[in-house]
């Protein structure tokens, strides 16, 4: 059993550079020849005061707010969640220190040995998709697609975008070759769990993501085709905890370190486009929405953060969670206005250009960076969105009021909110104090009131969360619909998360609703679930009825279309249309023939 060396661990200790070790996780300063910073460890990020010191002589550290302190090593193996080997390790390959190992005597490596084969396996086969993206002929497509939106070949490589081949024998016999064992393969993340030798990417764009040591630990693949999902990405595995974790988090932190800003964007190509402008402090989430662990890393380097998401409404929903994910940890944050920064230096339309990846292809880098100045900071976004559905909602702001960490702040805010709304301070006061008394079960409620809001009930609602809760009626379900066919944005939400479930064999619902973005969604789905409304036997009739009315419902439609068509040509009074009459009526008879089966 390999051992790291005792000399390796006596070089690591000796060389060990304790400012620069914690100064990757913590920003410190000097002050009176001590290094302090504010503790990653507790208080979220707020605390006022420095609490936590480093000591570069003895390479220690202590808190004396959560009392928590030992070695550099300890450090890394508690804030990377690593072992005594694992943290080892990664000190040393930072600091270029080649790993000896001793049979004999040393430390045992053996709880790190899966890890350290998983990162190989990740960067072999980024390697393999890489080599067939730029030098196989079956990737030329993909490749093309990267540079038409414009992408060129320096992020190519920076990125080691890559191509997943589209047979879907080869991953797996191609690994095999190279001495993985088939156990090892299953447990990988990069097969099917229930089809062991199928990869979970075939035919699609490859976008590898790195830990913050940049190690590679799991992938998303995007289609290019109609193909649903758009995107797929990689289950957690022992290496890769996507709440943890962000896009391009390791080229981007030593920016984000000098800056003490991070750009928080919603997607690959976005942050590529980023960074292709210059902007090299930008990451984003990984298909899930900005969570309080992910913060809590971004403010050890940056106290800004700078939004720039989607104007849609699956967009403003996300940037107000993320806005209040922020504030809780200490972050202050800003919001990109793409629209008046696209109005400022183009002319003509702009609306259609929603996301920093479409601009890049437009427009270049120069204009992206140009409109990046254009930012309005979350209060006053917060103030617009509360407007805009009209009336007074002064009660959109209080999540944010809550999430302040400086009462001063809250206080003007409270201000603020008045003079917008123009009403008095007090009442804005009160009704927050109200607000905030409330008890859980009345926040439950209101929550409940929000959903409805949101997730308004209808056929195909009813018939995917149908599904969603008796997740083995997908295969039939899948067979007899496609998701082009359902119409509400609720309902093709839970299709995409069923289609990902059913791609990755996951079965249980806990693995669905992990899937849905939407929390209202998630909350309904759940609530559905445990009602006991959708159990039971008759599951599958109430599935096959729901699919009825559906596509009962898609028929008659059309026949509304055709009515509506041969009123304009009648009222036409044109000879010419005789024949289209003719056709739209031997449809209209089809038509009726076939709505009548479904009574």
């Amino acid at each position: 059993m390999a051992l790291i060396s005792k000399a390796t661990i006596a070089e690591v200790n000796s060389r060990l550079d304790a400012i620069t070790v914690v100064g990757d996780y913590v920003r410190l300063e000097n002050k009176g020849g001590r290094w302090w910073g504010r503790c990653p460890f507790h208080g979220g990020g707020q605390e006022k005061t420095p609490s936590f010191k480093v000591d570069p002589d003895l390479k220690m550290y202590h808190c004396f707010g959560c009392q928590k302190g030992g070695s550099v090593i300890s450090f890394v193996m508690e804030i990377d969640n690593l072992s005594y080997p694992e943290a080892i390790k990664s000190i040393a390959r930072k600091m270029g220190i080649e790993i000896q190992y001793d049979e004999k005597s040393g430390l045992n490596e053996h709880d790190e040995s899966n890890k350290e084969q998983l990162w190989e396996l990740y960067k072999r086969t980024t390697n393999t998709f890489v080599h067939f993206l730029n030098e196989k002929q079956e990737g030329e497509g993909a490749l093309k697609y990267i540079l038409d939106r414009g992408i060129t070949a320096e992020m190519i490589k920076l990125f080691q975008l890559g191509y997943a081949p589209s047979n879907r024998d080869f991953l797996f016999g191609f690994l095999k070759q190279k001495g993985y064992s088939d156990d090892f393969l299953e447990k990988s993340g990069l097969f099917s769990s229930k089809y062991k030798r199928l990869p979970l990417f075939s035919g699609r764009l490859m976008f590898p993501i790195t830990d913050r040591q940049g190690r590679i630990v799991a992938f998303g693949g995007r289609a290019l085709t109609d193909e649903n999902p758009k995107y797929i990405n990689s289950p957690e595995t022992e290496i890769y905890k996507k709440g943890q974790t962000l896009f391009a988090i390791e080229l981007a932190k030593d920016a984000m370190r000098q800056s003490k800003t991070v750009y928080l964007a919603e997607g690959y190509f976005d942050v590529i486009a980023l960074h292709q402008a210059g902007i090299t402090n930008a990451v984003a989430p990984l298909g899930t929405a900005f969570t309080d662990e992910q913060a809590t890393w971004l403010r050890r380097w940056a106290e800004k953060a700078i939004l720039i998401f989607d104007n849609d409404e699956a967009g403003i929903k996300a940037a107000y969670k993320a806005i209040i994910t922020c504030r809780k940890n200490g972050i202050s944050c800003f919001l990109v206005n793409l629209q008046e920064g696209l109005k400022n230096e183009i002319s003509g339309k702009t609306e259609n250009f929603k996301d920093p990846a479409e601009i890049l292809q437009k427009f270049g880098p120069e204009i992206l960076k140009n409109i990046l100045k254009f930012i309005i900071n979350d209060f006053e976004y917060l103030i617009s969105r509360s407007k805009a559905g009209g009336g007074i909602n002064a009660g959109y702001m209080f999540p944010y009021l809550e999430a302040l960490a400086s009462e001063v702040d809250r206080a003007d805010c409270f201000t603020r909110i008045a003079d917008s709304f123009k009403i008095e301070r007090a009442a804005v006061i009160k009704d927050y104090s109200d607000w905030k008394s409330k008890s859980f079960s009345r926040k439950t409620d209101e929550k409940q009131q929000e959903a409805l809001i949101h997730i308004r009930r209808n056929a195909e609602l009813s018939l995917l969360t149908i599904v969603a809760v008796n997740m083995e009626l997908y295969t039939d379900f899948r067979s007899a619909l496609e998701i082009k066919e359902i119409e509400d944005r609720a309902a093709k939400e839970i299709f995409i998360a069923l289609e990902e479930c059913f791609t990755h064999d996951e079965n249980g619902i806990d693995a669905l609703l992990s899937r849905i973005k939407d929390d209202n969604l998630r909350n309904f789905v759940a609530d559905r679930g445990t009602s006991g409304e959708y159990k039971g036997n008759f599951a599958r009739r109430l599935m096959e009825d729901g699919i009825k009315k559906i596509r009962k419902k898609r028929l008659e439609k059309r026949l509304t279309e055709i009515n509506a068509q041969m009123r304009e040509i009648e009222r036409a009074h044109n000879d010419v249309n005789l024949v289209l009459i003719d056709e739209l009526l031997e449809e209209k008879k089809l038509l009726d023939t076939q709505i009548r089966q479904f009574d």
